[in-house]
């Protein structure tokens, strides 16, 4: 008789982690009023708006913004609060009351509301972002209700990276009311400014971003961008120099062979001056 070691099944060998280990997108913030938050490019794109928000009709000194800062909004309710990805304000130092850094934007301590508020669109905030969602009784209210109704923003921008769409509204009478592009750009004529789409690299990352314009539609530098035009007119200049310098030169080379010419004719060119 043959006996036959018993049969025992192959297991698969085990995955590696990085293979059933939950993801990115599966590990979302514990903020409720945030679920997306925080990313990379919510890093990145209120940086950007950060760096080129020039209102060229203020003083820089009275020109503030933020981004992911908590934006309190009624003392009826004082805890309450919005975290807008950013936003900004005129007539507002930098520094709370000219001393300190901000822990946050209490605005019935500060001079002014926001003019101007940016929503970076995720899947689980485009409904309040958007107005499509509403508060409960006794709830805080949502973002579209505290900036049309409460603070009367009159500027509100949302965009989304994952289809590039922008929308704005300007609040009319009380009410937001959409806005329509203007060569591409959202026209803000009370600070001279125009928010619009750019093609472009920033921080070394190409792609679709929001950034800041002149109302006539010229790109507000970013200090990168000026440390690099900057550079770049004095290479100019430069080369200008050197072109100027070689032709001084060549001018010279021919009024030295024009005299030599002359005085192997029998003429003193000096006589000529």
């Amino acid at each position: 008789m043959t006996f036959y070691p018993p049969f025992i099944p192959q297991s698969d060998p085990p995955l590696p982690p990085w293979e059933t280990l939950p993801t990115m997108y599966d590990l979302p913030s514990d903020n409720p009023e945030e679920p997306g938050l925080p990313d990379d490019f919510h890093f990145l794109q209120p940086l950007l708006l950060y760096l080129t928000f020039q209102p060229i009709n203020w003083n820089p000194e009275l020109v503030y913004s933020a981004a992911d800062l908590n934006l309190y909004y009624t003392i009826q309710h004082p805890l309450w609060y919005k975290r807008p990805d950013w936003f900004g304000a005129v007539g507002v130092s930098k520094l709370y009351k000219g001393k300190d850094l901000r822990l946050s934007y209490v605005t019935w301590q500060e001079p002014a509301n926001p003019f101007v508020i940016v929503e970076l669109l995720s899947p689980g905030t485009e409904d309040e972002d958007l107005g499509i969602k509403t508060s409960s009784p006794n709830k805080p209210p949502s973002k579209w209700e505290v900036y049309e109704r409460i603070l009367r923003i009159p500027y509100y921008v949302v965009f989304s990276r994952y289809t590039n769409e922008l929308q704005a509204f300007h609040l009319v009478g009380g009410h937001y009311e959409a806005m329509n592009l203007t060569d591409g750009r959202l026209l803000m004529p009370e600070i001279d400014l125009s928010l619009g789409l750019w093609q472009g690299s920033f921080r070394d990352i190409e792609r679709l971003w929001l950034r800041w314009f002149t109302l006539s539609g010229e790109l507000i530098p970013e200090p990168s961008e000026e440390v690099a035009a900057a550079t770049e007119r004095v290479i100019l200049a430069q080369q200008e120099a050197r072109e100027a310098r070689q032709e001084a030169e060549q001018a010279k080379r021919k009024a030295e062979q024009l005299a030599e010419r002359l005085r192997q004719l029998g003429v003193n060119p000096d006589d000529l001056g």
